[in-house]
């Protein structure tokens, strides 16, 4: 039987292959997420959340599955189990409307150290990043579930600037390429942090600015990156981008 991960315990279940990559299609290139909100979509948001319902009871129903013929040792019903998971994780899902479900308000505040949301950070850091191929995409799905764990059980915890931070260079990155959650969460890292000078800012800026062509917002966060940060070379970075747009509006 192949190897799996040990986090059935987790509140969501986020029991998935782990391996057996072997002779495995290499994992299909994610489109680039659609807009939050886009044109004509004013009445998706009742459809959008009977589709993410439908995801999670979906997965958990596959889970429930597997443990049924894990522990009567049907080994052939159990292997259906792990290729129908192992293809759920892999399939793209974007989130269609961030507004309504995905990103936690600017509001939360970090300030409580509390060890299960550590254990699973550092759980997620094992994940984020490893592999190759259609492992490295697991391990980002993987460690993706852990950290939006920690924001919805432990929204208060210290650690959620730093998930915030974590989940927008995961949606940035190859895995994923979802530039309008990406943007949304590096926000949310430096709102959750007061005072901080990490680059999160100047990543929102340079996706809405590059990736998302949002003109008027990226010219809010390069003036905000200018008024805020400390760092000498993502100043200059953002001065010498706000000039060009700036002198480029029609």
């Amino acid at each position: 039987m192949t190897r799996y991960t040990r986090i059935a315990a987790s509140a969501l279940g986020i029991l998935f292959l782990a391996s057996a990559t072997t002779g495995a299609d290499p994992a299909p290139k994610p489109p680039a997420a659609p807009r939050a909100t886009p044109a004509g979509a004013a009445h998706d948001a009742e459809l959008v959340e009977r589709v993410v319902a439908a995801r999670k009871e979906y997965h958990h129903a596959l889970v429930a599955l597997y443990e049924v013929y894990a522990k009567s040792g049907d080994a052939e019903r159990a292997k259906w189990v792990e290729d129908e998971l192992r293809a759920f994780h892999l399939a793209t899902k974007p989130s269609y409307r961030l507004d309504i479900l995905d990103v936690p308000p600017a509001t939360l505040e970090a300030k409580a150290n509390i060890k299960e949301a550590n254990d699973l950070y550092k759980l997620a850091m094992e994940y984020k990043d490893r592999g190759l191929g259609t492992d490295y995409v697991l391990n980002q799905r993987r460690a993706e579930l852990l950290l939006q764990e920690i924001l919805q059980k432990h929204p208060t915890s210290d650690k959620i600037a730093d998930v915030a931070y974590q989940l927008g260079e995961l949606y940035e990155g190859r895995a994923y390429r979802q530039y309008d959650r990406a943007a949304a969460y590096y926000e949310r890292s430096y709102q959750w942090r007061k005072g901080s000078h990490s680059d999160a800012r100047m990543r929102a800026a340079r996706i809405y600015d590059k990736q998302l062509k949002e003109r008027s917002r990226a010219i809010e966060l390069y003036r905000e990156e200018i008024a805020n940060d400390t760092d000498a070379g993502r100043i200059k970075e953002a001065e010498k981008r706000l000039g060009e747009l700036t002198a480029n509006k029609k």
